[in-house]
Protein backbone atom coordinates (compact mmCIF):
# COMPACT_ATOMS: atom_id res chain seq x y z
CA UNK A 1 0.00 0.00 0.00
CA UNK A 2 2.81 2.34 0.88
CA UNK A 3 4.43 1.62 -2.46
CA UNK A 4 1.26 2.53 -4.29
CA UNK A 5 0.92 5.86 -2.41
CA UNK A 6 4.58 6.70 -3.06
CA UNK A 7 4.22 6.04 -6.77
CA UNK A 8 1.18 8.29 -6.98
CA UNK A 9 3.03 11.14 -5.24
CA UNK A 10 5.99 10.85 -7.62
CA UNK A 11 3.74 10.96 -10.64
CA UNK A 12 2.03 14.13 -9.35
CA UNK A 13 5.34 15.86 -8.73
CA UNK A 14 6.57 14.96 -12.21
CA UNK A 15 3.43 16.36 -13.85
CA UNK A 16 3.72 19.63 -11.88
CA UNK A 17 7.35 20.04 -12.91
CA UNK A 18 6.53 19.58 -16.62
CA UNK A 19 3.76 22.15 -16.37
CA UNK A 20 6.15 24.79 -14.86
CA UNK A 21 8.71 24.23 -17.61
CA UNK A 22 6.10 24.95 -20.30
CA UNK A 23 5.11 28.20 -18.62
CA UNK A 24 8.79 29.36 -18.42
CA UNK A 25 9.31 28.62 -22.11
CA UNK A 26 6.35 30.80 -23.10
CA UNK A 27 7.64 33.65 -20.94
CA UNK A 28 11.10 33.47 -22.54
CA UNK A 29 9.59 33.49 -26.04
CA UNK A 30 7.51 36.58 -25.21
CA UNK A 31 10.58 38.33 -23.81
CA UNK A 32 12.61 37.46 -26.93
CA UNK A 33 9.88 38.80 -29.20
CA UNK A 34 9.79 42.06 -27.22
CA UNK A 35 13.56 42.46 -27.52
CA UNK A 36 13.48 41.83 -31.28
CA UNK A 37 10.75 44.47 -31.72
CA UNK A 38 12.74 46.97 -29.68
CA UNK A 39 15.85 46.30 -31.77
CA UNK A 40 13.84 46.68 -34.98
CA UNK A 41 12.42 50.02 -33.80
CA UNK A 42 15.86 51.21 -32.76
CA UNK A 43 17.31 50.29 -36.17
CA UNK A 44 14.54 52.28 -37.91
CA UNK A 45 15.19 55.28 -35.69
CA UNK A 46 18.93 55.04 -36.32
CA UNK A 47 18.37 54.80 -40.10
CA UNK A 48 16.19 57.93 -39.97
CA UNK A 49 18.78 59.80 -37.87
CA UNK A 50 21.64 58.82 -40.18
CA UNK A 51 19.54 59.81 -43.21
CA UNK A 52 19.12 63.33 -41.77
CA UNK A 53 22.83 63.44 -40.91
CA UNK A 54 23.80 62.53 -44.48
CA UNK A 55 21.48 65.19 -45.93
CA UNK A 56 23.17 67.84 -43.75
CA UNK A 57 26.62 66.68 -44.88
CA UNK A 58 25.53 66.85 -48.54
CA UNK A 59 24.25 70.38 -47.93
CA UNK A 60 27.65 71.46 -46.59
CA UNK A 61 29.36 69.88 -49.61
CA UNK A 62 27.20 71.94 -51.99
CA UNK A 63 27.87 75.07 -49.91
CA UNK A 64 31.64 74.52 -50.20
CA UNK A 65 31.37 74.12 -53.99
CA UNK A 66 29.40 77.37 -54.27
CA UNK A 67 31.92 79.17 -52.03
CA UNK A 68 34.72 78.11 -54.39
CA UNK A 69 32.87 79.85 -57.25
CA UNK A 70 32.63 83.10 -55.30
CA UNK A 71 35.83 85.15 -55.62
CA UNK A 72 35.80 88.73 -54.41
CA UNK A 73 39.55 88.99 -53.92
CA UNK A 74 40.34 90.07 -57.47
CA UNK A 75 39.65 93.76 -56.89
CA UNK A 76 36.87 95.64 -58.63
CA UNK A 77 34.33 93.49 -60.43
CA UNK A 78 34.65 93.89 -64.17
CA UNK A 79 30.94 94.04 -64.96
CA UNK A 80 27.46 93.95 -63.53
CA UNK A 81 26.94 90.47 -65.02
CA UNK A 82 29.80 89.02 -62.93
CA UNK A 83 28.33 90.68 -59.84
CA UNK A 84 24.93 89.15 -60.62
CA UNK A 85 26.52 85.69 -60.94
CA UNK A 86 28.16 86.06 -57.54
CA UNK A 87 24.85 87.25 -56.09
CA UNK A 88 23.21 84.10 -57.44
CA UNK A 89 25.86 81.88 -55.80
CA UNK A 90 25.54 83.71 -52.48
CA UNK A 91 21.75 83.36 -52.62
CA UNK A 92 22.21 79.62 -53.24
CA UNK A 93 24.53 79.35 -50.22
CA UNK A 94 22.04 81.24 -48.04
CA UNK A 95 19.24 78.88 -49.07
CA UNK A 96 21.40 75.83 -48.32
CA UNK A 97 22.36 77.23 -44.92
CA UNK A 98 18.69 77.72 -44.09
CA UNK A 99 17.92 74.15 -45.19
CA UNK A 100 20.81 72.76 -43.12
CA UNK A 101 19.66 74.70 -40.06
CA UNK A 102 16.20 73.16 -40.40
CA UNK A 103 17.72 69.68 -40.86
CA UNK A 104 19.89 70.07 -37.74
CA UNK A 105 16.86 71.14 -35.71
CA UNK A 106 15.00 68.10 -37.03
CA UNK A 107 17.94 65.84 -36.14
CA UNK A 108 18.09 67.22 -32.60
CA UNK A 109 14.37 66.57 -32.18
CA UNK A 110 14.74 63.01 -33.51
CA UNK A 111 17.56 62.28 -31.08
CA UNK A 112 15.63 63.83 -28.21
CA UNK A 113 12.60 61.59 -28.79
CA UNK A 114 14.63 58.49 -29.62
CA UNK A 115 15.44 55.60 -27.33
CA UNK A 116 18.81 55.50 -29.04
CA UNK A 117 21.08 57.81 -27.09
CA UNK A 118 24.66 58.31 -28.33
CA UNK A 119 27.20 60.75 -26.94
CA UNK A 120 29.16 60.61 -30.21
CA UNK A 121 26.09 61.50 -32.27
CA UNK A 122 25.29 64.41 -29.96
CA UNK A 123 28.87 65.62 -30.37
CA UNK A 124 28.54 65.33 -34.16
CA UNK A 125 25.36 67.45 -34.07
CA UNK A 126 27.18 70.04 -31.97
CA UNK A 127 30.00 70.17 -34.53
CA UNK A 128 27.50 70.57 -37.37
CA UNK A 129 25.88 73.49 -35.56
CA UNK A 130 29.27 75.16 -35.05
CA UNK A 131 30.11 74.68 -38.76
CA UNK A 132 26.74 76.11 -39.71
CA UNK A 133 27.33 79.24 -37.61
CA UNK A 134 30.79 79.70 -39.14
CA UNK A 135 29.36 79.41 -42.66
CA UNK A 136 26.68 81.96 -41.76
CA UNK A 137 29.34 84.46 -40.69
CA UNK A 138 31.26 83.84 -43.92
CA UNK A 139 28.20 84.46 -46.07
CA UNK A 140 27.44 87.68 -44.20
CA UNK A 141 31.02 88.83 -44.87
CA UNK A 142 30.64 87.93 -48.56
CA UNK A 143 27.39 89.86 -48.77
CA UNK A 144 29.02 92.92 -47.22
CA UNK A 145 31.96 92.69 -49.65
CA UNK A 146 29.62 92.28 -52.60
CA UNK A 147 27.65 95.34 -51.52
CA UNK A 148 30.92 97.27 -51.43
CA UNK A 149 31.86 95.93 -54.87
CA UNK A 150 28.48 96.95 -56.27
CA UNK A 151 28.99 100.45 -54.95
CA UNK A 152 32.37 100.52 -56.67
CA UNK A 153 30.79 99.24 -59.89
CA UNK A 154 28.20 102.02 -59.74
CA UNK A 155 30.91 104.58 -58.99
CA UNK A 156 33.01 103.25 -61.86
CA UNK A 157 30.07 103.40 -64.27
CA UNK A 158 29.33 106.94 -63.14
CA UNK A 159 32.99 107.89 -63.51
CA UNK A 160 33.06 106.43 -67.03
CA UNK A 161 29.89 108.30 -67.92
CA UNK A 162 31.34 111.53 -66.54
CA UNK A 163 34.57 110.89 -68.41
CA UNK A 164 32.70 110.27 -71.66
CA UNK A 165 30.66 113.39 -71.04
CA UNK A 166 33.82 115.39 -70.39
CA UNK A 167 35.43 113.94 -73.51
CA UNK A 168 32.36 114.86 -75.58
CA UNK A 169 32.30 118.34 -74.08
CA UNK A 170 36.03 118.72 -74.62
CA UNK A 171 35.71 117.48 -78.20
CA UNK A 172 32.89 119.93 -78.86
CA UNK A 173 34.89 122.70 -77.21
CA UNK A 174 37.99 121.84 -79.23
CA UNK A 175 35.93 121.66 -82.40
CA UNK A 176 34.43 125.06 -81.66
CA UNK A 177 37.90 126.44 -80.93
CA UNK A 178 39.25 124.89 -84.10
CA UNK A 179 36.46 126.48 -86.11
CA UNK A 180 37.10 129.82 -84.42
CA UNK A 181 40.82 129.57 -85.13
CA UNK A 182 40.07 128.52 -88.69
CA UNK A 183 37.69 131.44 -89.12
CA UNK A 184 40.20 133.85 -87.61
CA UNK A 185 42.98 132.42 -89.72
CA UNK A 186 40.83 132.71 -92.79
CA UNK A 187 39.93 136.29 -91.94
CA UNK A 188 43.59 137.18 -91.38
CA UNK A 189 44.49 135.74 -94.77
CA UNK A 190 41.54 137.00 -96.78
CA UNK A 191 41.73 139.80 -99.33
CA UNK A 192 39.51 141.13 -102.10
CA UNK A 193 40.39 142.30 -105.56
CA UNK A 194 38.66 143.79 -108.54
CA UNK A 195 39.74 144.95 -111.96
CA UNK A 196 37.80 146.86 -114.54
CA UNK A 197 37.72 149.89 -116.77
CA UNK A 198 37.36 153.36 -115.33
CA UNK A 199 33.68 153.49 -116.20
CA UNK A 200 33.05 150.06 -114.71
CA UNK A 201 34.72 151.05 -111.47
CA UNK A 202 32.69 154.27 -111.36
CA UNK A 203 29.46 152.37 -111.94
CA UNK A 204 30.18 150.23 -108.87
CA UNK A 205 31.07 153.37 -106.86
CA UNK A 206 34.56 152.01 -106.36
CA UNK A 207 36.02 155.08 -108.08
CA UNK A 208 34.55 158.47 -107.25
CA UNK A 209 35.94 161.74 -108.66
CA UNK A 210 39.37 160.18 -109.04
CA UNK A 211 39.44 158.67 -105.51
CA UNK A 212 39.35 154.93 -104.94
CA UNK A 213 37.25 153.41 -102.16
CA UNK A 214 36.36 156.85 -100.86
CA UNK A 215 33.56 155.56 -98.67
CA UNK A 216 31.65 152.39 -97.86
CA UNK A 217 29.05 152.87 -100.52
CA UNK A 218 30.96 150.82 -103.08
CA UNK A 219 29.58 147.46 -104.25
CA UNK A 220 31.43 144.88 -102.18
CA UNK A 221 29.85 142.03 -104.14
CA UNK A 222 31.76 143.18 -107.19
CA UNK A 223 35.01 142.10 -105.53
CA UNK A 224 36.49 138.59 -105.66
CA UNK A 225 37.59 137.07 -102.36
CA UNK A 226 40.97 135.28 -102.27
CA UNK A 227 43.31 133.57 -99.82
CA UNK A 228 46.52 135.58 -99.86
CA UNK A 229 48.55 132.47 -98.96
CA UNK A 230 47.41 130.63 -102.07
CA UNK A 231 46.29 133.15 -104.66
CA UNK A 232 49.39 134.93 -105.90
CA UNK A 233 48.55 135.48 -109.57
CA UNK A 234 45.64 137.40 -111.08
CA UNK A 235 45.04 137.40 -114.84
CA UNK A 236 43.89 140.85 -115.99
CA UNK A 237 43.00 140.04 -119.64
CA UNK A 238 44.27 143.44 -120.67
CA UNK A 239 47.41 144.93 -122.19
CA UNK A 240 47.50 147.95 -119.87
CA UNK A 241 46.80 148.06 -116.12
CA UNK A 242 47.28 150.37 -113.17
CA UNK A 243 46.99 149.58 -109.45
CA UNK A 244 44.77 152.23 -107.86
CA UNK A 245 45.15 150.98 -104.27
CA UNK A 246 48.46 151.31 -102.42
CA UNK A 247 50.81 148.32 -102.41
CA UNK A 248 54.56 148.49 -101.76
CA UNK A 249 56.78 148.59 -104.78
CA UNK A 250 58.82 145.44 -105.14
CA UNK A 251 56.12 143.20 -103.70
CA UNK A 252 54.56 142.53 -107.08
CA UNK A 253 55.14 142.67 -110.82
CA UNK A 254 53.02 142.90 -113.95
CA UNK A 255 54.02 140.22 -116.44
CA UNK A 256 52.92 139.97 -120.07
CA UNK A 257 52.13 136.67 -121.73
CA UNK A 258 52.68 135.76 -125.39
CA UNK A 259 49.58 137.79 -126.30
CA UNK A 260 50.84 140.84 -124.42
CA UNK A 261 48.07 140.46 -121.84
CA UNK A 262 49.04 141.27 -118.29
CA UNK A 263 49.09 139.05 -115.20
CA UNK A 264 49.66 140.45 -111.73
CA UNK A 265 52.17 138.32 -109.85
CA UNK A 266 52.45 138.92 -106.12
CA UNK A 267 56.03 138.12 -105.15
CA UNK A 268 55.80 139.10 -101.47
CA UNK A 269 52.26 138.53 -100.20
CA UNK A 270 52.81 139.75 -96.63
CA UNK A 271 54.27 143.03 -97.86
CA UNK A 272 51.82 143.41 -100.74
CA UNK A 273 48.76 143.19 -98.48
CA UNK A 274 50.27 145.03 -95.53
CA UNK A 275 48.73 148.41 -96.43
CA UNK A 276 45.33 147.33 -97.74
CA UNK A 277 43.40 144.09 -98.10
CA UNK A 278 41.52 145.57 -101.04
CA UNK A 279 43.14 145.58 -104.47
CA UNK A 280 41.67 147.75 -107.20
CA UNK A 281 43.15 147.59 -110.71
CA UNK A 282 42.07 149.81 -113.57
CA UNK A 283 42.53 148.20 -116.97
CA UNK A 284 42.38 149.62 -120.48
Amino acid sequence: MKKIVLSVCCMAALLASCNNMGQNKDALQAQNDSLMLELSNRDAELDEIMGSFNEIQEGFREINEAENRVDLQGGTLESQSSADKIKEDIRFISDKLKSNREQIAKLEEQLKNSNYQSAQLRKAIKNLTAELNAKQQQIETLQAELASKNIRIAELDEAVMDLNKNVDELSAENEAKAKTVEAQDKALNTAWYVFGTKSELKDQKILKRGDVLKDNEFNKDYFTQIDIRKDKEIKLYSKRAELLTTHPVGSYELVKDDKNQLTLKITNPSAFWSVSRYLVIQVR
